[in-house]
C-alpha cells in the first residue's frame, strides 16, 4: 500500500452510490450453504467517491488511510481481478495496465448499504473503460460475483429484481423515490445474521408478476425483510433505530410497515411519498436518535432513488 495520500496524477472521480434493499426474503439455502435470496434493489444519492489514476506499470495502488487490512479491500480487490482477467484474456499490454486509487468513504460500513460492493463495481465499470477493455456487462458481472453478492447488481446500473445468491437480476423501476435513511452507530457483521440459527425464511418464493402493483405506489411498503429480526436481536441499536423510524412513520401518516432495515442492517429506512415529507420524518429521527457522543449518534440522511448508476 503506498502511504501516500496525494491525488493520483491525471484522476479521474467516479461515484460509487449506495443502495437499499426495498424488500428481503430468504426463499432456501444452496447445498453449498449459501442463502437464496429474494430483493428488490434500487440506488441511492449517496455515495462514495473514487478517484483513479492509470499507471502504466503493471502496479496497482490503494492509496490513504484505510480502516481494514488493505488485502480485503474490495476496490483494489476489483482492479486485480479485472487485471487478472484481462492477462487470462491476453489483453495485449495487459501486464503494464496499472491503477492509483484514492476512495473517499461517505457511505459507512456494516451498514446493509454495500458500501464495499459498490467500490468493487466502480473500479471495475471505471478500469474496463479506462484500460480500453470494453467487456460487457455479463464479463464483469462475472469478475464481480467473485468480490460479493451484490456486485453484479451494481454493475447493473439500475433498480432490480434480484434472485440467487444475487447474480440473477431483472430490472424493476418502483415509483417509490424518497427516503430517509437512519445508520446507527453499529457495524453489523453480514456472515454473523446469515449463521444465526434463528434466521428465517419465507416459504412461498415470489414471481416478479407479484410485484406489479406494489412497483406503482409512491411509497414503499410491500414484502418484509427475513434478516431484520435477527439482526434487531444481536444489536440493540439496530432495534431502537428500528422502532424509531416505524413512530415516525405513522406520525406523518405512513403505515408502520414503510420503514424496514435493509439488507442485513443495521440501517432503517423510512419510505416517504414526497421531499416535505421526508424532511418532517429526517427531522424526528434526528430527535430521537442523539447518543451520548457524536460517534454514537446515528446518521440521518435524506435520499433519493437513482435511475441510472453514475458511473455508466
Amino acid at each position: 500500500m503506498d502511504p501516500k495520500t496525494t491525488r493520483p496524477v491525471a484522476a479521474q472521480r467516479f461515484l460509487a452510490p449506495a443502495k437499499l434493499n426495498l424488500f428481503l426474503h430468504v426463499v432456501g439455502r444452496r447445498a453449498d450453504g449459501y442463502h437464496l435470496l429474494q430483493s428488490l434493489f434500487c440506488l441511492l444519492n449517496w455515495a462514495d467517491e473514487i478517484e483513479i489514476g492509470l499507471r502504466q506499470d503493471g502496479r496497482l495502488v490503494r492509496q490513504g488511510d484505510l480502516a481494514w487490512p488493505v488485502q480485503t479491500d474490495l476496490a483494489l480487490r476489483a482492479a486485480q481481478a479485472l487485471q487478472a482477467a484481462a492477462i487470462d484474456e491476453r489483453v495485449p499490454g495487459a501486464e503494464q495496465l496499472g491503477a492509483s486509487l484514492l476512495v473517499h468513504k461517505h457511505l459507512p460500513s456494516g451498514a446493509g448499504l454495500g458500501g464495499g460492493s459498490s467500490d468493487a463495481a466502480t473500479v471495475l465499470m471505471a478500469l474496463n473503460r479506462l484500460w480500453g477493455l470494453n467487456r460487457p456487462t455479463p464479463f464483469l458481472a462475472e469478475v464481480g460475483l467473485q468480490l460479493g453478492a451484490d456486485v453484479p447488481f451494481f454493475l447493473g446500473g439500475r433498480a432490480a429484481f434480484v434472485e440467487g445468491v444475487g447474480e440473477d437480476l431483472r430490472p424493476l423501476e418502483p415509483n417509490a423515490q424518497w427516503f430517509v435513511v437512519m445508520v446507527p452507530a453499529v457495524e453489523v457483521p453480514t456472515a454473523s445474521i446469515f449463521r444465526d440459527p434463528a434466521l428465517t425464511h419465507t416459504p412461498k418464493a415470489l414471481r416478479i408478476s407479484d410485484l406489479s402493483e406494489a412497483v406503482q405506489a409512491s411509497c414503499w411498503t410491500f414484502g418484509h425483510n427475513d434478516l431484520q429480526a435477527v439482526a434487531s436481536r444481536l444489536h440493540a441499536q439496530v432495534a431502537t433505530a428500528l422502532d424509531h423510524a416505524k413512530a415516525a412513520a405513522v406520525s406523518v401518516g405512513l403505515p408502520s410497515e414503510a420503514a424496514r432495515m435493509s439488507g442485513s442492517g443495521g440501517a432503517v429506512f423510512v419510505s416517504c411519498v414526497s421531499g416535505p415529507q421526508a424532511e418532517v420524518v429526517a427531522r424526528q429521527l434526528q430527535a430521537a436518535g442523539p447518543g451520548q457522543t457524536s460517534s454514537e449518534t446515528p446518521q440521518v440522511r435524506i435520499c433519493q432513488r437513482l435511475i441510472r448508476h453514475p458511473a455508466l
